[in-house]
């Protein structure tokens, strides 16, 4: 990806957790006004959550259970939470940050154990608990995911929780920069192909549910024809291209779907989505994005930029190391036409690509192909804070830019084109369903 003349910054906020039992101030014992209980593991009444208004403070979930010391409790939550516990009980490992697992062990028997729970962004979206294990038999095996929305707390009701959302501290706002760190865009993936006895890197991909990932039909084709499954792995939750992460899920291709009227010579059609031979795993690294659909434009800013992630070519023309990111406008076709009318005029005609970009040495490069040009869409429309809430919809998919004179890497100071995703709705969800 093209390094940007004026780089941008992506804003971070680290939190570091204090666990200072002693500061915590649980609401059994302050009691404040009003005061709502819920269920968090339906069919379960022994469990229970109790927040106020706000969710200032997170929330309590009492166990109402007979526990014996060193009874061994495992929590997991859908979202970076932070737990704190009374002085009965302690933490027996570090958290798992990537699945958001906390393990607990009781110090003193109790009938009524509690702790606090607390996200990061509360109160648009707090975690919620995912599994409860008590001495490693299950029970929560039916989560309420959506309780808070039904009570006067402050947590949105209209907000789909199931893509789009980064799942790691920070806030969602981008400012002029092309730097990133791990898990600002969980739903990226990387796609391989074998070559010789190794895998090289050839694309990028978005992860749109548990089993399909979404690219651009010229990674996955060779002349216009699908290659073979075996000989393409994904990578998600990578950030690192040239080493591995911790983060990090392989994949086995099950199925190749290459758009049926995909043109090789002119790309047109450019989209193909592949099935993974293994469902992914949720987790804070591994999300998927949402699909873009008309409605959502209501909801986006008029001025908003989207943004282009990959590990395309930099500034000295080889391959990122680290996930890079790239804010562009879409443009109108004819501006695009207008700066090379033989060029961009072929890719245009169909109505089915737009155009985005500049011309002034920022743009998608070699590597970028099949990535998402996504926007991010505020649950709340002129929500001012720099930590607004919202999710990611992919609208284009990287498909071409022209290329230099003397040499097949891009052009800099050219647009670029991408597949528009939205005239794709019906063909991507017929796969999906099938």
């Amino acid at each position: 990806m093209e390094v940007l003349k004026q780089p941008i910054a992506v804003i971070f906020v680290i939190l570091s957790i204090a666990l200072n039992v002693n500061t915590i101030k649980f609401y059994k014992s302050i009691r404040p006004l009003p005061v709502y209980h819920a269920l968090p593991c339906e069919k379960d009444d022994t469990i229970v959550s109790v927040f106020q208004e706000g969710l200032k403070e997170g929330y309590n979930v009492t166990i109402k259970k007979d526990l014996e010391p060193a009874t061994f409790i495992r929590l997991k939550f859908d979202s970076q939470a932070a737990v704190f516990l009374e002085e009965s009980a302690r933490f027996t490992s570090e958290q798992d940050n990537i699945q958001n697992v906390f393990n607990i062990i009781l110090l003193k028997s109790s009938s009524d154990f509690t702790f606090n729970v607390r996200g990061q962004a509360v109160p648009f979206a707090p975690p919620y608990l995912t599994s409860l294990k008590i001495n490693g038999e299950e029970f929560c095996n039916h989560p309420d995911l959506k309780y808070f929305r039904d009570f006067p707390v402050g947590v949105l009701s209209h907000v789909d929780r199931h893509c789009g959302r980064r799942k790691v501290l920070h806030t969602d706002l981008i400012v002029e920069g092309v730097n990133t760190k791990a898990g600002d865009w969980p739903w990226h993936a990387a796609i391989h192909r074998h070559d010789g006895v190794t895998f090289k890197y050839v694309c990028g991909g978005t992860l749109i549910s548990k089993h399909f990932v979404l690219t651009a039909a010229h990674c996955v084709s060779i002349h216009g024809v699908p290659v073979i499954p075996e000989i393409l792995g994904v990578a998600l939750g990578k950030y690192h291209l040239f080493r591995s992460d911790a983060t990090i899920q392989e994949k086995e291709v099950h199925r190749v779907y290459v758009h049926d009227e995909f043109l090789y010579s002119t790309s047109s059609n450019d989209i193909a989505l592949l099935k993974l031979r293994t469902e992914a795993v949720y987790n804070n690294y591994v999300q998927p994005a949402c699909l873009w659909n008309d409605t959502v434009w209501d909801r986006v800013p008029y001025d908003a930029y989207a943004t282009v992630v990959g590990w395309g070519f930099d500034e000295s023309f080889s391959l990122s190391s680290t996930l890079n990111t790239v804010r562009m406008r879409q443009i109108p076709n004819m501006e695009c036409i207008y700066s090379s009318p033989l060029f961009y005029g072929n890719f245009l005609r169909n109505g089915k690509r737009f155009c985005a970009g500049y011309n002034n040495g920022t743009s998608v490069c070699n590597g970028d192909s099949g990535g998402a040009f996504a926007y991010f869409v505020p649950d709340i429309i002129d929500f001012k804070a720099s930590s607004v809430p919202g999710a990611w919809y992919v609208k284009g998919i990287v498909s071409h830019t022209l290329s230099l004179q003397d040499a097949a890497i891009c052009n800099p100071n050219a647009f670029a084109i991408f597949t528009d995703v939205s005239k794709y709705l019906p063909w991507i969800q017929n796969i999906i369903d099938f």
